[in-house]
């Protein structure tokens, strides 16, 4: 059976996509077998895989709302280890839609139980919001990773996000879990860094990951030639980051 993880911010631009996107190829690359879903209307986890596939079979919108089977959904990647169930901005509309739909918030919970277990480890790239969407993915994870930017406003919503995290255990879905707090966009040089991943591990202590993702150019650059960093750089100091990241994932994941 697989762990479901989905990484989750609705604070937009904290690097939520960028993390799963590369967690989910350097887990292919050590030979885990990946399914990453591109839960985001903005279709963003799709577009940084883009040079990795050709055209894909189906997406997420077709399995939530038009309940196609989710085997014809995915999409087989270069790598033997990774597909993929992209998106489509037909999913804008999702959440108003989802809303008429009986048992709404397990509609992706239903569609994964059939394939679950064909995968070791399924990512779930969430849109920047509390919606329906969301709900969906944390009602069908086991776990949750959550990327906070090092910046002014880190923390700002993330009472929310932890607050719905509560009410999904609660009402939901109780075997779901926080496996980790990540720090994005950290530059070691800036004071304003460290003192956000102060205020964190304040907070979180144990589930900070020990692996901070560092500013980095060649990350920035990866999404628009359609490859994660590893691919686009595999010595850049990104890559290595989601490496050593992917590494903790699974350590505390097993």
């Amino acid at each position: 059976m697989s762990n479901i993880l989905a990484f989750s911010n609705q604070k937009g631009g904290v690097g939520k996509t960028t993390s799963a996107v590369n967690v989910a190829l350097s887990l292919a690359v050590t030979e885990v077998k990946t399914l990453l879903i591109d839960l985001d209307p903005q279709a963003n986890a799709t577009t940084g895989l883009s040079e990795l596939f050709n055209d894909s079979n189906g997406n997420i919108y077709d399995v939530i709302l038009e309940q196609e089977n989710i085997k014809d959904s995915i999409t087989k990647t270069t790598f033997s280890h990774l597909d993929i169930i992209t998106s489509t901005n037909d999913l804008v509309g999702a959440e108003i839609e989802l809303v008429t739909v009986m048992a709404r918030e397990y509609q992706l919970q239903k569609a994964l139980k059939v394939i679950k277990n064909k995968y070791d480890i399924i990512i779930i790239d969430c849109p920047p919001s509390l919606g329906l969407l969301t709900i969906n993915a944390l009602t069908a994870s086991n776990a949750i990773v959550i990327p906070i930017q090092c910046e002014y406003y880190a923390l700002e919503g993330l009472g929310q996000l932890l607050n719905t995290v509560r009410l999904v255990q609660r009402h939901l879905n109780k075997k779901l879990e926080i496996v980790g707090i990540l720090m994005t966009m950290y530059d070691g040089r800036l004071n304003l860094s460290k003192q956000v991943v102060e205020e964190v591990n304040s907070f979180f202590k144990e589930k900070l990951f020990k692996t901070f993702i560092h500013r980095n150019v060649r990350l920035s650059e990866a999404p628009s030639f359609g490859k994660p960093a590893l691919l686009y750089d595999a010595n850049s100091t990104g890559a290595q980051n989601y490496m050593s990241l992917t590494e903790e994932i699974l350590q505390r994941v097993s």
